[in-house]
């Protein structure tokens, strides 16, 4: 990918991230008052003169296209805006909960890809495929909190291996890795796997065979290579699901996280760290975007650009 590719792949991300910060600034406007939040919602019972006070303080009375400029604005110079429930600065607030989650996507990263290349590698073209399809499409379809409960009822509460809460300790990383990564495996298995059956049909995978070369080593040496293409595509649209699952995942598990952080931003309608999350979570998937696009040519040679 030439210099000038990779500009306009960036050009892109930029107009991705603008993108969703318009229009997850308009449909948030759209759900409430903010100055109501920020007085502590209607329960607080706030007075009419409370909350002009509120507007005038936040900029809340100006016309809803100068209040987006206004943050679009700070977005060029790194401000995300100040928390209302926390009073904080937005990025402080995301980078403080950013270890946990990151750890958390780390680990079902790790889970989803190493499960799905043994599975796929050991599975396709072979008869127990079918049976290992009926597992994958269970995996992809349960529900992250109904897996999440199914785990803490076998394994911690019922023979007691792992902890059901965080406790700062590896083994509470495991189950809720395992919850988040697992129904991304069970894609990312079917993906593979088809990808590497259409792989061994292939002109070269006979010659290799002629030469001697044992089924493995045919499916990880040659095979396996030509069939990561489809998979990283793939791999790299279920980014977005690392961070939905997170919610739900860190809230089951106890977990400190940027999942919980919008949870409780959600439900207190505190839109800077909503708005911060959501930029987050869209410069992500640009940046993993990038980095598949990028991947394509070092896997498969096919895909080099010819020189001029």
């Amino acid at each position: 990918m030439t210099a000038r590719r990779v500009g306009a792949r960036l050009l892109a991300a930029i107009g991705v991230v603008l993108g969703a910060a318009m229009v997850t600034f308009v449909a948030l406007r759209a759900m409430g008052d903010p100055a109501l939040a920020i007085a502590g919602g209607p329960e607080a019972q706030p007075t009419a003169d409370l909350l002009a006070q509120i507007r005038q303080d936040y900029s809340l009375d100006q016309p809803l296209y100068v209040q987006l400029a206004t943050y679009l604005g700070g977005l060029l110079t790194g401000d995300l805006g100040t928390s209302y429930r926390l009073q904080r600065p937005v990025s402080v607030a995301i980078a403080e909960q950013f270890g946990p989650t990151l750890a958390l996507a780390l680990g079902a990263a790790a889970v989803a890809v190493v499960l799905s290349v043994v599975v796929a590698l050991a599975t396709a073209g072979r008869p127990v495929r079918r049976l290992s399809g009926v597992f994958e499409v269970a995996l992809a379809s349960t529900p992250t909190f109904w897996l999440g409960l199914l785990l803490l009822s076998a394994f911690s509460y019922g023979l007691g291996w792992f902890p059901s809460i965080s406790s700062g300790q590896p083994l509470s990383l495991v189950l809720p890795a395992l919850t988040l990564g697992l129904p991304i495996a069970g894609l990312l298995t079917q993906v593979l796997r088809t990808a590497l059956e259409e792989a061994l049909e292939q002109p070269f995978v006979v010659s290799a065979r002629a030469r001697g070369l044992g089924d493995t080593a045919v499916r990880v040496r040659h095979a396996l290579r030509h069939a990561l293409v489809p998979y990283l595509t793939t791999s790299g649209y279920l980014v977005g699901a690392l961070l939905g699952g997170a919610v739900v995942t860190e809230t089951l598990f106890n977990r400190q996280g940027i999942g919980r952080l919008l949870l409780a931003s959600v439900t207190g309608q505190d839109l800077p760290v909503v708005m911060g999350i959501v930029l987050l979570s869209a410069a992500t998937f640009a940046v993993v975007s990038l980095l598949v696009d990028l991947a394509y040519p070092v896997i498969d040679r096919r895909l080099k650009e010819q020189p001029a």
